[in-house]
């Protein structure tokens, strides 16, 4: 049962941290526009024109990363017995993420590097520690 659990956690912590990640990516764009003449519709344009883009056009992406990663471990946290793992494991599946991520676009190493360190296993650790941190103190 506990394994069971768990695993509804992750699938609703992958759920729920990919439709934050993916409605902020979209937001993103109408927030802050992309450099003139960069196509972002499709990967190959995204890769042609990321020399036009300004450290400004890498907050959303940094931003879908981080808290989509937060949204998902903590639904997973908050759903599972077994809170630690299951946040780490939308950690995990999240950093693939951006890993495959760094290897499709050619994005500035200080985005990668930002991204890769900073976006998924602190968030996946910190969502963790918010629903952890909700437990019920005795006096």
């Amino acid at each position: 049962m506990a394994f069971l659990r768990g695993l509804l956690a992750v699938i609703a912590g992958l759920f729920l941290g990919s439709l934050v990640n993916m409605g902020l990516v979209m937001i993103g764009g109408k927030v802050i526009a992309p450099p003139a003449g960069a196509d972002v519709s499709t990967v190959e344009g995204l890769t042609a024109s990321m020399h036009l883009f300004e450290p400004k056009h890498f907050l959303f992406p940094f931003l879908a990363h981080a808290l989509g990663t937060l949204a998902g471990a903590l639904v997973a946290a908050r759903i599972a017995g077994r809170k630690f793992l299951c946040a780490m494991i939308i950690g995990c599946v999240f950093v693939l993420g951006g890993i495959v991520n760094v290897m499709m676009l050619p994005a500035p190493l200080w985005f990668e590097v930002t991204d890769l360190v900073l976006a998924y296993f602190p968030m996946a650790w910190l969502g963790h520690r918010l629903v952890a941190g909700k437990t019920v103190r005795q006096a």
